[in-house]
């Protein structure tokens, strides 16, 4: 596709509109100063937007619901979010460029030492509804109970965690590694549950711009753009390229 006519189906406005899940740091952060975006959704649309030969903006919002809605409403042209069966029905996922991992914070004494020891009778597990690591769990887990909270913060997870409301929490490693660096008396169980899947959505049914964002990835994953952007987040250990 000719670099007009993919820039005509990307970006209809002139301008590469994205949105993505607001300081998930899998996807990047906003600095609450001077609201700029730093990670790897605000470097993968930059050079999408280079490509096309346009400008690019993009807005972090709060909530898987809200990166859907502003694609499937034309308010973004794309949107950075993992794919999940459920979400699929709205609008269609590129390839998955990177793998978030998912895993468990205890406190330090936690007789828990693997994931696999936290799916037992008895065992509360805590999650934010509608996130990738809670969606997994819904569905995976056989014996332990699934406890569903509205998106707390980090604060509220510490307290529940002492005051014990549950056992573990859950969340991609990134989230849980910055949570233990600065709470005392907790761990990152060292294995992870779940490869969460960072993609790029589009509207439904619009195949040619998600050929477009298709061949970015292929060539950014080929460049070492991906690579260098998860590192230059400071994503190393909690994030990896994903495979071809």
């Amino acid at each position: 596709m000719a670099v007009v006519a993919a820039a005509q189906v990307l970006a209809p406005t002139g301008t590469l509109r994205a949105t993505f899940l607001q300081n998930n740091p899998v996807q990047g952060r906003v600095d609450p100063k001077t609201g700029a975006v730093s990670g790897p959704a605000i470097d993968l649309t930059r050079e999408l937007g280079r490509q096309l030969g346009v400008p690019v903006s993009i807005t972090g919002v709060e909530g898987a619901r809200a990166v859907i809605d502003s694609v499937k409403n034309h308010t973004a042209d794309i949107g950075f979010l993992a794919f999940d069966p459920s979400r699929a029905a709205d609008v269609d996922f590129s390839q998955v460029y990177s793998l978030s991992w998912a895993s468990y914070i205890v406190l330090a004494g936690s007789p828990l030492h693997a994931v696999a020891d936290a799916d037992r009778k008895g065992v509360r597990i805590g999650a934010a509804t509608g996130d990738s690591p809670e969606l997994y769990l819904s569905r995976n887990l056989k014996e332990a109970e699934l406890k569903r909270y509205a998106n707390p913060p980090a604060e509220d997870v510490l307290r529940m965690l002492a005051a014990g409301e549950i056992d573990v929490w859950a969340a991609n490693r990134q989230r849980l590694l910055e949570m233990a660096a600065n709470g005392a008396n907790l761990r990152v169980v060292p294995d992870n549950y779940f490869a969460v899947r960072q993609a790029i959505i589009v509207p439904k049914g619009d195949r040619a711009a998600l050929d477009a964002v298709n061949r970015l990835l292929d060539e950014a994953r080929a460049s070492g753009l991906i690579k260098k952007a998860i590192d230059s987040a400071g994503l190393t250990g909690a994030v990896d390229v994903a495979p071809q």
